[in-house]
């Protein structure tokens, strides 16, 4: 990671609410935003379109080795990540993609293959990195490393929230739109993955600063990361 880009990562489970957070963060920086999940989101949705079994380390080698993502960054926004020139943002977000980027993330393969686009974006920019390894693996070496956890309710409300208000398809292919229990469910079941999956699982760097977002407004948790980098 060359020295002159300035890192922030925030790590964290689903509904801690990283998205909101770093999107206003990266815009108060005045810097770019980055959405990791996205890529691991994307070659699920990759593995879908291929039918591939992404289970047989053979036919998932060769799917990765011949994808080509494009993230278009923006400061505060939302990127905009193409997939062999066509945009695909809009098609990552269905809780059957959802699902399989978990158990496709835990994959080594997967991982290796994302982590050279990484740090590539941070070669030549100053970021914010929104995931769930930043900290850890990614960027251990990041100049600032946060972690936000939330009680598990809150954070199924928020969820639940968020996908009833998106302008994407938040439906399952039997066209069942799913209720606040199952999206909890769900939410419960991927933090299990992702805090157990031997590769790189969902924790705290050492060095990591901890906030609970679970009574505080989006704009009180950039407020508090801002007083810790400001700190600094």
């Amino acid at each position: 990671m060359k020295s002159k880009t300035k890192i922030i990562t925030i790590d964290g489970p689903a509904g801690a609410g990283k998205t909101t957070v770093s999107k206003e963060l990266s815009s108060r920086l005045g810097c770019v935003y980055v959405d990791t999940g996205s890529l691991y989101r994307a070659v699920a949705y990759e593995v879908c379109r291929c039918s591939v079994n992404w289970q047989d380390d053979e036919e998932l080698s060769a799917l990765l080795s011949s994808l080509s993502f494009d993230l278009k960054l923006q400061t505060g926004g939302t990127p905009r990540l193409f997939s062999s020139g066509q945009d695909i943002t809009d098609y990552i977000r269905t809780p059957e993609i959802t699902k399989l980027s978990s158990d496709v993330s835990a994959k080594t393969l997967v991982r290796h293959a994302l982590l050279g686009f990484q740090r590539e974006i941070a070669r030549n920019s100053d970021a914010v990195f929104e995931g769930r390894d930043m900290g850890t693996v990614v960027f251990p070496d990041a100049d600032h490393k946060f972690f936000l956890f939330a009680d598990l309710k809150i954070r199924a409300i928020r969820r639940y929230s968020q996908n009833n208000n998106a302008d994407i398809l938040q439906q399952s292919d039997a066209g069942h739109t799913q209720t606040l229990a199952e999206v909890e469910e769900a939410i419960s079941k991927r933090d299990q993955n992702d805090s157990s999956r031997e590769e790189a699982p969902l924790k705290p760097a050492d060095d990591a600063i901890m906030i609970d977002s679970t009574d505080l407004a989006p704009d009180e948790v950039v407020d508090k990361i801002l007083s810790y980098i400001t700190a600094r």
